[in-house]
């Protein structure tokens, strides 16, 4: 493992946002102004439907700070995280409140996000960050039955962060020749193939999975002054990846991808306020680039036909306001679909079957909580 994902940072933003604000975390939406083994199977959520709408967000899990968030919640299953060190991890039934599993991590390893799941199985990963032997474990659970198992023949995972759409999920394993290769596999069958590597010390990083393509990031000659990090592309049906043409040279940080189309973050590793980015859209892998502002890093997202991604706005007392905004071809220019108020903090967005999830947490509230919300991407 060699880093820690900024989207960590973004989460520690609970901990700090907000100084007196008390209202309740509802939104103010906002008028739109090469090839190795087999090629997982597409996902099986439906396609989605492009509707501009701005979409009413619906409540979903409100609790106390230091008690269970939302992870996601899959159309048969709702998966949640206490706040304990180690993040125990819960799967029930959505519609009994059965509790399936219950995944509660070894000494010394805590839980990460995403989970991955399907209406059958899901995944959950643990990393062990501290002391002189890091270490990854990765669970599949059988949903129908509780029972747990590795990940079979698949190479194992090398790097913290996962992407995930519904039931296909994008990783980086590490390969004999010690390169770092992305891996895009099929959660339900096990089946997956390599979409390329890149020689050590480089490595691979920031997957993120869409209906139909990978999009990541590839760091070549790191802790150097030389250092280069180039976003890429991949189709989920096949092909070699594709560089996303940079509007500044080897400082792209991350990105989403859908249609198509690709919206990405640019700022340099030296940079003080990693937390912020630049931020740009291609309609199209010919198309010019589209400067889209300043964005909150690692939250760029592909959910059904749209990319999603936050924002951070600072008032004039000083206190910080998230908000949420998206993009589908077709449109001059984004959309806004969430405004939350002075105070309230935001969680990286996850995508499930063509919906949004988000947490929102008001920390000054009297008593402080989170409340995770939802909004399709239909």
């Amino acid at each position: 493992m060699r880093r820690t994902t900024v989207a960590v940072g973004i989460l520690l933003v609970l901990g700090v946002a907000g100084c007196s604000s008390s209202d309740t975390s509802s939104p103010e939406p906002q008028p739109s102004t090469p090839s190795s083994g087999s090629t997982p199977p597409p996902s099986t959520t439906p396609p989605a439907q492009t509707n501009t709408a701005v979409p009413v967000w619906a409540k979903v899990l409100r609790q106390p700070v230091d008690g269970q968030h939302l992870v996601t919640q899959q159309r048969k299953y709702v998966v949640t995280r206490s706040s304990d060190e180690a993040g125990t991890t819960t799967i029930a039934d959505k519609s009994s409140k059965k509790v399936l599993v219950r995944h509660i991590p070894a000494k010394g390893f805590v839980a990460q996000s995403p989970v991955v799941i399907d209406d059958h199985w899901a995944l959950v990963e643990d990393i062990r960050s501290e002391g002189a032997d890091p270490k990854i474990n990765v669970v599949r659970y059988d949903l129908s039955t509780g029972s747990a198992s590795g990940l079979g023949k698949l190479p194992p995972v090398s790097e913290p962060e996962i992407g995930a759409y519904d039931g296909t999920f994008a990783y980086s394993t590490t390969d004999a020749r010690n390169r770092s290769c992305l891996i895009v596999a099929s959660l339900a069958s096990l089946t997956s193939r390599e979409v390329g590597c890149v020689a050590a010390p480089g490595y691979i990083a920031d997957p993120v999975v869409s209906s139909d393509t990978v999009t990541f990031s590839e760091i070549t000659a790191p802790e150097t002054a030389g250092r280069c990090k180039q976003v890429l592309t991949a189709s989920l049906s096949g092909g070699p990846a594709r560089p996303v043409p940079a509007a500044t040279k080897c400082i792209q940080w991350s990105g989403a991808s859908v249609g198509g189309a690709t919206v990405w973050s640019e700022v340099a590793a030296s940079d003080p306020d990693q937390y912020q980015s630049k931020a740009y859209l291609r309609e199209s892998a010919d198309a010019p680039s589209r400067a889209l502002g300043v964005v909150a890093t690692d939250t760029i997202l592909a959910c059904g036909n749209w990319i999603l991604w936050e924002t951070r706005a600072v008032g004039s007392s000083g206190e910080e306001s998230f908000q949420i905004n998206r993009w589908t071809a077709g449109l001059a220019k984004p959309q806004r679909i969430y405004s939350g108020k002075p105070g309230i903090a935001l969680t990286p967005m996850t995508c499930q079957d063509n919906m949004v999830y988000v947490e929102a947490a008001d920390l000054n509230g009297s008593p402080a909580y989170t409340e995770a919300i939802s909004a399709t991407a239909s």
